[in-house]
């Protein structure tokens, strides 16, 4: 146990507080203090040599020293441990892979690489502490060592996300470097583009197209009281609409897809055909459009055919079916990219060639046949035929939009060849909503052109 020790009258503790003191003021026992005279000649003030110190001047404090021993040990044990200890380690400087900090220039296209994949951690953060501190040489050995052999990459990342793609790294690069590609995803000053990012995001979509796709031969299968000509009045009387509204591109690829997604998996009546119309804008205004219309205004439309609560019942069927799961690519989605590497020859941008382009795709969206092509071809498509319309002394396929689609000549044919017969209306068409918006003068008027016949040697 500890005992208690009591003080005498006129002992006093190392350190003298105020309860202390108060405590020992009380009581009487608390020691004079030391006289002022004697302080003032041990430490006698130093004189000012700017200036004269006057009577009224406040002296200044004496300054409180330093706290150095906080233990109950006295300062020559302490002393005589600081003699024995072994001096400090100066830090010990860790020489960077090569791999790590490269001073040669890096490619638009390595970059892209490089940032697509996750970078394996090298060492831990408890052990960057130990390397700093450089306490343990057997550690800062050990993990030196382990820093030369450590791959930059996980292989085993790498090799599944490249599995699926054109090639490895080496393949990719070479492929960029060569001079009859054009490296599109150069630009990284530009943030709308997204270049670091481009090729992976558009290698999702390439997936996303084949797990997101309508059935080609719903009417054939889920219908039974429509028919692909009521379909194509119902997209036609919609580019309409979306015009009427002044909608974006985007909102009108989207409703199709959505119409075409619920009729492969519910059936319909005729007479509620219009109404699956209206509710597909309507979702696609909200997910597409900054002020979409409302649901009055698509009433209005329909001349108050369908009511509020109708068009607001059929939303909840329309989202219920879909899973909530909106937003699937189109042929408008890949149609940016691929007229981008079309572009990436000429010295000067061909606005006539992207109007003719999204003329062209947009012309297979009242087509119920074209289900049985992807997006992406039919994207690819388009921009073959309309290079073609344009200049027919060249071939319209060149390595930087294989490279980029990944659809070779004779991968294109069959939708070529059925996307130039809708743009020559061969079968005659009667519905023209299409055709009238291309024509006017601010869109270059490109459904006035036509394209000679394709030869069997272009494929």
């Amino acid at each position: 146990m500890r005992k208690s020790v009591t003080l005498s009258a006129r002992e006093v503790p190392t350190r003298l507080t105020r309860a202390r003191a108060a405590a020992l003021s009380a009581t009487g026992q608390l020691p004079p203090l030391k006289d002022a005279r004697q302080e003032t000649q041990k430490h006698p003030l130093r004189a000012n040599s700017k200036r004269a110190v006057s009577d009224d001047t406040c002296l200044p404090h004496k300054k409180r020293a330093i706290l150095q021993d906080v233990t109950n040990i006295s300062c020559e044990v302490q002393a005589k441990k600081r003699k024995l200890a072994k001096p400090a380690q100066p830090p010990v400087a860790i020489e960077i892979p090569q791999f790590v900090a490269d001073s040669k220039p890096v490619s638009s296209t390595e970059m892209r690489l490089r940032s697509s994949e996750d970078i394996m951690c090298l060492v831990s953060r408890s052990e960057d502490n130990a390397l700093v501190r450089g306490t343990n040489n057997n550690l800062l050995h050990s993990q030196t060592s382990r820093i030369s052999t450590l791959p930059l990459i996980s292989q085993n990342k790498a090799s599944q996300t490249f599995a699926s793609k054109k090639g490895s790294y080496s393949e990719i690069l070479d492929v960029a470097k060569h001079p009859d590609v054009a490296d599109i995803d150069a630009d990284f000053e530009d943030p709308q583009l997204c270049s670091l990012y481009a090729a992976d995001i558009y290698d999702h979509y390439r997936v996303a197209e084949l797990s997101r796709r309508p059935y080609p031969s719903l009417m054939e299968t889920v219908q039974q009281d429509i028919t692909p000509s009521m379909r194509a009045i119902l997209v036609d009387w919609l580019v309409e609409v979306s015009e009427g509204y002044k909608l974006q591109a985007n909102t009108l690829y989207l409703t199709v897809y959505l119409i075409d997604w619920f009729l492969s998996k519910n059936h319909i009546e005729r007479q509620r055909l219009q109404l699956l119309g209206i509710t597909c804008m309507l979702i696609a205004s909200k997910y597409e459009e900054i002020n979409a219309p409302r649901v009055e205004d698509f009433c209005f439309i329909t001349e108050n055919t369908y009511t509020k609560d109708e068009v607001l019942k059929m939303e909840s069927l329309v989202l219920k079916s879909s899973a909530y799961q909106l937003y699937a690519p189109t042929t408008k989605t890949f149609l940016r990219r691929f007229l981008r590497a079309a572009q990436a020859s000429y010295k000067r941008p061909s606005i006539e060639l992207e109007y003719l382009a999204n003329f062209l795709a947009e012309l297979t969206l009242m087509n119920y046949g074209f289900l049985n092509f992807l997006p992406s071809m039919i994207a690819a498509s388009a921009v073959f035929l309309a290079r073609w319309t344009l200049d027919p002394s060249n071939h319209p396929w060149n390595p930087t939009l294989e490279y980029y689609a990944s659809y070779k000549a004779p991968d294109l044919k069959a939708t070529v060849l059925a996307l130039q017969d809708l743009q020559l209306n061969n079968n005659e068409c009667p519905l023209t909503a299409i055709r009238m918006k291309y024509s006017q003068d601010k869109l270059k008027c490109v459904a006035a052109l036509s394209s000679t016949k394709l030869l069997e040697t272009m494929f």
